[in-house]
């Protein structure tokens, strides 16, 4: 899978404008993954990583864990 793909608006999205650590939110990853919100919550826990709870209502995923899933490609 080539890591670079295009944001709404026209700029390109890719692991290098990812921290290095921390969190990320679902809308950032799925700027970086052509998948559709149905389909990473399909697949949430096998395919794509499970989500940290930050709060009782804020849950972000690891940058570690998305630079892995970019790096190893989704199918």
């Amino acid at each position: 899978m080539n890591s670079q793909t295009k944001q709404p608006d026209g700029s390109a999205a890719d692991g290098d404008s990812l921290p290095k650590t921390g969190f990320v939110r679902l809308t950032t990853v799925l700027n970086l993954i052509p998948v559709s919100r149905s389909t990473w919550f399909a697949h949430r826990g096998s395919r794509f990583p499970l989500p940290v709870s930050l709060g009782p209502r804020i849950r972000a995923y690891r940058v570690e864990d998305i630079r892995r899933l970019l790096a190893e490609g989704v199918e």
